[in-house]
């Protein structure tokens, strides 16, 4: 599908639709770095790029400014998705006005990205695990204390919710303006 069969025409000009979505972990360098990337990574292959933005976060403030963990980058590396250029930062109240979706990875980090959320904003945090298509894991466990099959699950998890992500962002972009929120 083509950026341009997306865009809704106006009586001048293409006036193109955008998602934007944030994916949140606890400290931004382990799950929802990898979600962007293998995110962002899925957009470009569909050519959504002017359609679609991606950014991550992290509900605590413990690696600001540090590049994602390097066992997650290096395996999702093997899969094709670079983490390198991302860097951690926190979760703040001004992210669920910015952004369509705020995709949690658990239970916790739910509670705190609500917590922080304005009332009227709430709609837009949802579980990440909502958007899998093959894995019925509620949630997208954090590897960090853990060995290298941690994070491979991580992957496997996060490449299957992309897939749903991305079916769900085509059908926001399809919709008309007045459909409401993704």
């Amino acid at each position: 599908m083509s950026d341009r069969a997306l865009s809704p025409a106006s009586s001048t000009r293409e006036v193109p639709r955008r998602v934007r979505v944030l994916f949140v972990c606890m400290g931004n360098i382990c799950r929802s770095p990898t979600a962007h990337g293998v995110f962002e990574h899925r957009v470009a292959q569909a050519g959504l790029t002017r359609h679609v933005d991606v950014d991550s976060a992290g509900t605590h403030s413990y690696h600001v400014g540090a590049p994602p963990d390097g066992r997650s980058q290096e395996h999702a590396l093997k899969r094709g998705h670079d983490l390198s250029n991302q860097r951690a930062r926190q979760l703040v109240p001004g992210d669920f006005t910015a952004f369509d979706l705020v995709l949690t990875m658990d239970n916790d980090n739910q509670a705190r990205a609500l917590a922080l959320c304005p009332p009227e904003q709430a709609h837009k945090v949802r579980r990440f695990a909502e958007f899998f298509q093959r894995y019925s894991s509620p949630v997208v466990p954090d590897p960090y204390k853990g060995g290298s099959q941690g994070f491979e699950h991580v992957l496997d998890l996060v490449e299957d919710g992309c897939e749903g992500l991305l079916r769900h962002v085509r059908q926001q972009l399809q919709a008309p303006e007045s459909a409401g929120p993704p």
